[in-house]
């Protein structure tokens, strides 16, 4: 029976809608629709966006999103803040409510699709999402100067190994650090682990196209004290903001978290890593010579002053 490829598009819509359950009422047993969880997945992944931007990535009428934004406001999941640059811009933010509302769901998301590629052969696993992404690509190519899409999640088994590999890797690569160096984040990410406090505590990862590209750590110093540790992204994802995304991450939930300073330790030669910081408000507080891992620095502290905000 001879199939038109606009026919077999349509079958595959069809399969694949059915597959990952998006015909349901509610998504994953939500309270809301797949639109209005769309919406809420915009908003835990981006930082502080406008609504133009949401309706703009959604493709959805202002309207209609204007009234899911209201409902979200209405029920505490959202809030929203008045551009510092630009009076007439509204920004949108998820509270903490509606981030602590939000997580399970993306996370059984996570589950879901994990369960479906888990029975799948190596081969086979790397073919299917291959496939995708190369119809996301290929679809997409139109809006290509958006530039590619990534995703910050929080840390899952295996990725502080990644961090400590990747840190050691890339330091030695780009700055001539030696193995302490590597020993030193291989004591921070187990401390991490040993002594998680998830009320006060978290750790982001950075994912380009499904593959592990950045990290940064927020770890509780003091009662009123964070640290911010191990921000790194790998060379090819530069440039696409990623650096600054984590840092302002940490910073939000630092303020949801009640910290009143967030401070970190960094080399003057990090100068990529030190322009975000001070994009970010950061200020340079102590410096000092010393020699460390192989090489003759300057030992910086950072500190970031916080002020409260609602929940």
């Amino acid at each position: 029976m001879f199939v038109s490829d606009v026919d077999a598009v349509r079958a595959f819509n069809r399969f694949y809608t059915r597959r990952i359950g998006a015909l349901g009422e509610h998504l994953l047993d939500s309270p809301y629709s797949l639109t209005e969880m769309r919406v809420l997945y915009e908003l835990a992944h981006r930082a502080e966006p406008t609504a133009t931007d949401i309706a703009a990535a959604l493709g959805l009428d202002a309207g209609y999103l204007s009234r899911i934004l209201a409902k979200f406001e209405h029920r505490r999941l959202i809030a929203r803040t008045t551009a510092t640059a630009d009076a007439r811009r509204s920004l949108v933010r998820l509270t903490a409510a509606g981030r602590t509302f939000f997580a399970p769901f993306e996370q059984r998301a996570r589950d879901e699709v994990e369960a479906m590629l888990g029975g799948l052969p190596r081969d086979a696993r790397r073919s299917v999402v291959g496939a995708m992404q190369t119809i996301r690509r290929t679809l997409d190519s139109p809006h290509a100067e958006r530039g590619p899409a990534y995703i910050i999640r929080p840390h899952r088994p295996g990725d502080l190994g990644w961090i400590v590999q990747r840190h050691g890797a890339l330091y030695a690569q780009e700055w001539g650090y030696d193995a302490r160096f590597e020993a030193v984040v291989a004591r921070i990410a187990a401390d991490f682990l040993e002594r998680f406090d998830p009320v006060r505590e978290r750790c982001w990862i950075a994912e380009l196209e499904g593959e592990t590209v950045g990290s940064v750590c927020l770890v509780k110093k003091s009662a009123a004290v964070a640290k911010l540790r191990l921000l790194i992204v790998e060379p090819r994802a530069r440039g696409l903001g990623i650096g600054r995304r984590l840092v302002e991450e940490s910073i939000r939930f630092a303020r949801q978290a009640g910290y009143r300073t967030i401070t970190l330790w960094t080399h003057s030669q990090l100068t990529a890593a030190r322009r975000i910081y001070r994009q970010c408000g950061f200020t340079c507080v102590q410096r000092r010579a010393v020699r460390s891992f192989g090489k003759r620095l300057i030992d910086e502290t950072w500190e970031l002053a916080l002020t409260t905000e609602e929940a």
